[in-house]
């Protein structure tokens, strides 16, 4: 049985722990916020801007020449996955089940006989994915979003990309990220940004809007492709990592608030067994008293 010193210094341990995560807590619930605006702000953007993209490369008669961007290298056996993670942890399975999505994909395209390159956005991703992967790792970007997102951060990760592309590194670009759905609930998305991929549209919505317009377009639909796809692809780079700075901060809050209910639970169960453990020892003390009064 513990000693009451021993029960004491756990009890103060645990209270510190509680303070530690309710104020990560606090902290996480103010950014969530901020982050959670950020990200449905930006959703119709993106959401137009992917729209736009694939009315413009639906217009052209030709797809040979269209640009590689769009019409992909005519190959797939290379494959860049593009892992968004988060720098830091204690935030409950947020990098988790974006990793064991990367490795379920890998595995997948290795076991298929392509081949798999890893760029990771995010200390976590690099460090979990290095024992199984690390030979597969072209680059890691660390400290994005620590200050919030901004849409710099998110070009520099698709210039990485792009000249990896135009260097004929890779075939297809995918991003797994998780998009925020509430604070509780994250979803792991995977998207294609390379080639551009159109988004799932309903039939029964398009034919209830009638026929399509008909658009002339000054320049050729190439060259407003070839200006507009590598910016279409830094938008969805940016969504995603709004998307994935939310949900990291949603997970935090949630995880942080968990952990601090079931610190007050054990700080309530060492108090109950310190309580009943300095009964015995007072019930101990005045046996011996007594015992040695009537020995006298």
């Amino acid at each position: 049985m513990p000693s009451l010193k021993d029960l004491k210094i756990r009890i103060n341990s645990v209270k510190s722990t509680q303070k530690i995560t309710s104020a990560m807590k606090m902290v996480a619930a103010a950014k969530l916020r901020r982050a959670q605006e950020g990200a449905e702000a930006a959703r119709p953007y993106a959401q137009r801007m992917e729209g736009m993209v694939a009315a413009i490369g639906a217009s052209i008669g030709d797809p040979t020449g269209a640009p590689k961007m769009l019409a992909g290298t005519g190959s797939d056996n290379t494959h860049l996955l593009v892992a968004c993670t988060a720098d830091r942890g204690l935030c409950g399975g947020f990098n988790g089940t974006i990793v064991r999505e990367v490795r379920r994909v890998a595995r997948k395209l290795k076991n298929d006989g392509k081949t798999v390159k890893i760029l990771c956005v995010g200390k976590k991703a690099r460090d979990l994915l290095r024992r199984d992967f690390k030979a597969d790792i072209v680059d890691t970007f660390e400290g994005i979003g620590r200050r919030g997102v901004e849409y710099e951060q998110a070009q520099s990760v698709a210039d990485k990309i792009t000249e990896m592309f135009e260097a004929g590194e890779f075939d297809i670009c995918t991003v797994i990220f998780n998009r925020f759905q509430s604070a509780m609930t994250q979803i792991v998305t995977n998207q294609q940004i390379i080639p551009f991929q159109a988004p799932e549209t309903d039939g029964d919505t398009e034919k209830a809007s009638g026929p399509a317009a008909i658009y002339l377009y000054e320049p050729e639909e190439q060259e407003i492709l070839a200006d507009l796809l590598p910016r279409n692809m830094a938008v969805q780079l940016f969504q995603a990592l709004l998307e994935s700075s939310a949900s990291e901060h949603g997970a935090r809050m949630t995880a942080m608030d968990s952990a601090t209910r079931n610190a007050g639970e054990m700080i309530d169960n060492l108090t109950l067994t310190y309580n009943r453990t300095r009964q015995a020892f007072i019930t101990k003390e005045l046996i011996e008293i007594i015992s040695g009064a009537e020995a006298v």
